[in-house]
Parts: C-alpha cells; structure tokens; sequence
C-alpha cells in the first residue's frame, strides 16, 4: 500500500510541472504580443532610410581582353600531326616568318607511293590512249572491207543476171543450132548412104556409120536442148538467189561490222576516259599530298605578336593543355592568334536577367586585374543572339550572352588573355530615389515595400525603375526619408524582381555592383 501511494504521489507533482511549463509559454506568448513588446521587435529589425541622390545604372561582368582583329592560325594539315618546333609565344614576327613545323615524315612516304600510283595510271592512260587509235584504224578497215564485199557481192549479182546468165543462154542455144544442123547433115547423109548401099556402091559398115553419125546427132540436139532447159529453169533460179542471198549476208555483215566498231570505239573511248580520270584523280592526290607538305611549314601572314591559342581560352574540361613541341594537334586546331592591330576589346558573358538593360552602344568601364590602379573605357559592339552554348553545357540553368565590348585607344598596355570586369553603364541619374533591392517584394503582381506606420510596418504599393542589383530606383509611392523594411516577409507575395531586373531564380550578387552613388 506504501509503494502505491508514493507512485501517485509521483504522478501528481509530474502533472503540475506540466500545466505550469504550459501556463508559462502562455504568459510569454502573450507577453510577445502585446503592442509594447511589438515596438521593441520590430526597433531590431533592419531598415532602410529612402535616399534622394546621384544613381548609376550599370551591368557588371567579368571577361577576357582579346585583340579586336587578329589572324588565327590554324592547323590545315588532316588528320594528327606532332609539333616538330615551335615560335616562342610573345615573339613579334614578320610576315613569312616560320611560326610552326608539323612532322611530314609520313606525308612523304605517302608521296612516294603516289609518285609510284601516278606513273602507273599515266602508263594506263598512254596505253588506253593508243589503244583508241588502233581500235579506231580498225574500226575503218574492217567497215571498208565488208563494204568492199558488199560491192563486189552486188557486182557479181549483177554480172550474172546481166552477162553471164545471157552469155551461157546464147552459149546453150548455139548448141542447139549446131546441133540441129549437125542432126540435118546427118539426116541427109544417112539418105544417100541408103541409096547408095541400095546400089551397092557403099558398105554395110560405112552404112552403118552413117546411122551411128545421125544417132548421134539426135541425141547432141537432146543434150543441147535439155542444157538450155536446165540452164533457164534451173541453173539461174539457183545461182540468182545465191548471188542475192550474198548480197544480203554481206549488207548483215557490214551493218555488224559497224555495229561492232562503234561499240568497240566507244568501249575504248570510254576506258580512255576512265584512264584519264584514274589518272587525273591520281594527279590530284598527288598534289594534294604535296600542298599538305607545305602546309606543314606555317608561316606568319603578317607582322604581330605571337600569342598561343591554348593561353587565350579555356575549355569545360578546363584549361587545356599548352601548346608545345612534341605535341599532336588536330585538323582545323586553332594554334596561334596573330593580332594585326593594337586595339582590344573585351569578351564578357552577360546574364540573361541583364540582357534587356544593356544595348549596342552603352559605354563601359574597364578593370584589368593585371593593371591595378588603371582604367579603360569603351563601348558595347556586339551581342550575342543566343547564349553561350559552353555555358549552357556546364550549367544548362545558366543562360549567358557573350558580349564584345570595344576598348577605346591602343592599349598598349594589355595583352590577350588577361582578366577584366567592364562595367556598362546603363542610365545615370542625378537626382534618383532609391532603396535596396531586398526590401522591394511583388504582392499580387505589384511591387510592394513595408513601410513603417503608427500601427507598425504597412505593405505600400510603390512604381519603380531599374536597378543595378543593389540599388532600385523608386519614381512613385515613396518619400525621402520614409523608412522601409530590409527584411519584408516573404509570405506575404511571391519575391519577384522587377522586369528589368534578375529573375526570381537568379541569385542575388552578394558583392554590390560597383557605382557612382550609394
């Protein structure tokens, strides 16, 4: 019963603790709000006195000086080639100076073995060439002696059906008139060789004879006959349709011929052609081997001050490696800046949220960390269309316009690669209105300040103008002196810079942007 008690006894001082630890947070919130306890909190917030005053306008950003108009010097043999020597980098030269030699071992036995293609393919040529005029000279030969046939098969045609023809027929019909005479003498004869025989004045055999003489001469008649016959009927049918048919053949025969050498022709004609082109192609390999040959030795252009490509830009892997002998470089490699002219300008990268302040034209001022103590004026030439396509690579959140600014006089002092800040002046005032750009926030739309008020801090709507990422102009809404609210509170609007100023998610420069007045 005694452990009990003391237990509950435990609980109850516990309990009490409690609500007072409660009671007590109470009291001090209580204590917070009450409207003395605001006015000794809100005497501990930062504020800002509205100031009436000279007011600068500006953009600044870092860059590199580089020569406005320089020559680049870049590496015109293909492929990779190694630096055999090289032109100290600050060297002035004159025009036709040797700046740097490339290794053309290789390029020269390449050479020689295009030497060697070259002869070949021009000994081709030669022969293809040659070849054409003897495929030409044949070409006539053979269309003049199928012609020649062709001739001569029409001439033959036309002396059979025109002389021979006529002379074998006239040939077969004397025949026959011989025949036919040599028949009536036989006749004749056979008849008084009957009477004589009768009277016995000649022989049985002499009367036989006769006989054998008339037959004879019946059968030479037949014989006759039947070869004039066989000559008109036969013979000439077949010797004029093999004389035509000759004709024929040869007239196929000499169309084929010229077929054959036209094709022949052009087939050389054409290998000819194709030598040729086999042969130029490797005329022009040759060449081109040899002006890579020469593009091994570069020379100054002109007169200027030697400054390497690799001193002057950086890539996103970083600084690259310096160039020097020994070295490969590539195709199209930038190797050296060749400054033709004694006047600069820097290269700056602008923000986004800065663009629509600056303008071609607006003047700048120069800071060149090498040169402490000095200054240069210029004036913004050129702006870029798109961002910087590096910069994108490295941070795609980052969009940065390059921005060449013009460096007034010669600057004789700078040289390229050096690091400088230009500050491009966008609009003074003489006589400007302005607060921090942190006590202005965006409430619905509008820009907004806290301003103190006899009930505490009053959220005023107020007109503004540009800013220089430190100080924003003010044209409405505010009076000199009128204190406003560094620290405003954020949920009371969205933060949002004005449009001339940096974008919501553009971070604030923690380091004022260098100005005229406060």
């Amino acid at each position: 019963m005694e452990d009990h008690s003391g237990s509950a006894s435990r609980s109850s001082r516990g309990l009490i603790l409690a609500l007072c630890a409660a009671a007590a947070a109470v009291l001090v919130v209580v204590w917070q709000v009450t409207p003395g306890r605001q006015d000794e909190t809100a005497k501990n917030q930062p504020v800002f006195a509205a100031q009436r005053g000279p007011l600068t306008i500006s953009v600044t950003e870092s860059g590199t000086i580089k020569a406005r108009e320089q020559i680049i010097i870049k590496n015109k043999v293909e492929g990779r080639t190694t630096i055999l020597s090289l032109v100290p980098e600050g060297t002035r030269v004159k025009k036709g100076d040797l700046l740097v030699e490339l290794d053309a071992s290789s390029l020269k036995d390449r050479k020689v073995d295009q030497q060697i293609r070259v002869m070949n393919a021009e000994a081709a040529f030669v022969r293809s060439r040659e070849n054409l005029e003897v495929v030409r000279n044949k070409a006539v030969s053979d269309v003049d002696k199928a012609e020649l046939e062709l001739r001569f098969a029409g001439e033959d045609l036309k002396k059979y059906v025109e002389g021979e023809f006529p002379q074998k027929v006239m040939t077969a019909e004397a025949k026959v008139t011989l025949a036919e005479e040599e028949l009536s003498r036989a006749a004749e004869k056979l008849t008084w060789s009957k009477v004589l025989f009768d009277e016995k004045y000649l022989s049985q055999m002499e009367l036989q004879a006769d006989k054998l003489g008339a037959r004879k001469a019946e059968l030479d008649i037949k014989l006759a006959r039947a070869d004039l016959e066989l000559l008109k009927s036969f013979t000439y049918e077949r010797e004029l349709a093999q004389l035509e048919s000759d004709v024929r053949q040869k007239t196929m025969a000499l169309e084929r011929v010229r077929r054959a050498a036209a094709a022949d022709l052009v087939q050389s004609e054409a290998d000819l052609r194709a030598k040729e082109s086999e042969f130029e192609q490797q005329k022009n390999k040759l060449g081109k081997v040899e002006s890579q040959i020469v593009k091994t030795r570069i020379a100054a252009p002109a007169d200027g001050l030697v400054i390497y490509a690799t001193s002057a830009k950086a890539t996103w892997r970083g600084n690259v490696e310096p160039l020097d002998e020994g070295q490969q470089v590539h195709e199209r490699q930038e190797l050296i800046y060749l400054p033709t002219a004694s006047s600069f300008m820097a290269d700056v990268k602008v923000h986004e949220s800065s663009l629509k302040k600056i303008s071609v034209g607006l003047s700048a001022r120069l800071t060149v960390d090498a040169l402490p103590g000095q200054a240069f004026t210029g004036t913004v030439a050129k702006i870029a269309p798109l961002p910087d396509a590096q910069s994108i690579f490295l941070n795609p959140d980052l969009k940065v316009y390059r921005t060449e600014v013009h460096i007034d006089g010669d600057g004789k002092d700078l040289r390229t690669g050096m690091s400088c800040r230009a500050k491009i002046v966008i609009a003074r005032y003489d006589d400007a209105l302005f607060v921090p750009v942190q006590a202005v926030l965006r409430v619905k739309g509008k820009p907004t300040v806290y301003v103190r008020g006899k009930s505490g801090w009053e959220p005023r709507v107020i007109e503004t103008g540009l800013d220089n990422n430190r100080m924003m102009r003010i044209t409405a809404g505010l009076e000199e002196g009128e204190e406003v609210l560094l620290t405003p509170p954020l949920e009371e609007g969205e933060v949002e810079r004005e449009e001339e100023g940096p974008s919501p998610s553009t971070p604030r420069a923690k380091t004022p942007v260098s100005r005229e007045s406060p």
